[in-house]
């Protein structure tokens, strides 16, 4: 269950720093663009907290009331973030855009937020950098974007997700504020704030839709649904796996069940020990399936 949290607490250690100083320029030089970057700083820095609390959550064990455990903490929070980042993030960044584009304010000096915006984007590119390195471990040969969809660790790419949004927003500021200082262009700023809010419910968009697919109950993959049962059906006992169902409870615990068709001239003791040979073969070759249950049928259909 996610061992390694230290993109994380990178970018959490990141986003507090560079959050303070943001308002703090906001307020210096009266620019819209950087207060929505402050509350982008802030809203990322609530996530990694609840990202923290959910996997602690998730870690807990088993109980009279949750017998499967805790796992799917993880994927509620990681979905409670996705709302975060779309409402408070993007929502509050549009609506401060649109007000400062209907009434623009002067510009003050804009040095502090050169300063702040040089920092942030060295802080923001670190906590970048580590959460690329922690991603690149585990998303095992395949492509950026299907090693997302077919990751079950929200945590994992909900920070890489956060820390590239962070980095393009900089960027849009940036460039934004030079534009709008050079030539006296006061409702830039408000553009840029827009930019970024939308920036940001795109990014929700995106992470809602992975967190909400692990929460309804994702299965595992049709290629290793195909091992299982090939695994199943080599056993003596059986004819064929009628059906399978599966669900991941977290990501390193996989819950399975197998409707399985046994041979008519066995007995409940053959069953039985075929049961037990199968459960063993699919634990030993998939680690991640912690719940193995199979539902016995001696004919099809019955």
């Amino acid at each position: 269950m996610a061992k390694n949290n230290k993109s994380i607490y990178s970018a959490l250690i990141a986003n507090v720093l560079i959050a303070v100083t943001k308002f703090a320029a906001g307020a210096y030089s009266n620019s819209s663009s950087m207060i929505s970057e402050g509350i982008h700083s802030l809203v990322d820095t609530v996530n990694q907290l609840l990202l923290l609390y959910g996997l602690k959550r998730s870690k807990k064990p088993a109980d009279a009331l949750r017998p499967f455990g805790y796992g799917k903490e993880l994927y509620f929070w990681s979905f409670i973030v996705s709302i975060l980042i779309f409402g408070l993030g993007g929502g509050i960044s549009i609506f401060q855009g649109i007000l400062h584009i209907i009434e623009p304010e002067a510009l003050g000096d804009p040095t502090w937020n050169y300063a702040v915006i040089g920092m942030s984007i060295l802080l923001e590119g670190w906590s970048l950098f580590v959460a690329i390195k922690e991603f690149d471990k585990v998303r095992n040969g395949l492509s950026w974007w299907n090693a997302i969809v077919k990751s079950k660790d929200p945590s994992s790419f909900l920070v890489l997700f956060e820390d590239g949004a962070a980095v393009l927003g900089l960027l849009i500021v940036f460039v934004f504020m030079i534009i709008g200082h050079h030539f006296q262009i006061v409702y830039l700023d408000g553009i840029a704030s827009v930019m970024i809010g939308l920036l940001l419910v795109f990014v929700s968009a995106i992470l809602a839709r992975e967190s909400r697919s692990l929460l309804m109950g994702e299965g595992i993959a049709p290629e290793t649904q195909e091992k299982i049962r090939a695994l199943a059906e080599q056993d003596q006992a059986v004819l064929k796996v009628l059906s399978m169902m599966s669900t991941y409870q977290s990501p390193t615990e996989v819950l399975l069940m197998l409707i399985v068709v046994f041979k008519a001239d066995i007995d409940t003791e053959d069953i039985t020990d075929s049961i037990e040979r199968i459960r063993k073969s699919v634990k030993d070759a998939f680690p991640l399936i912690r719940f193995v249950i199979i539902q016995p049928q001696t004919v099809e259909g019955n």
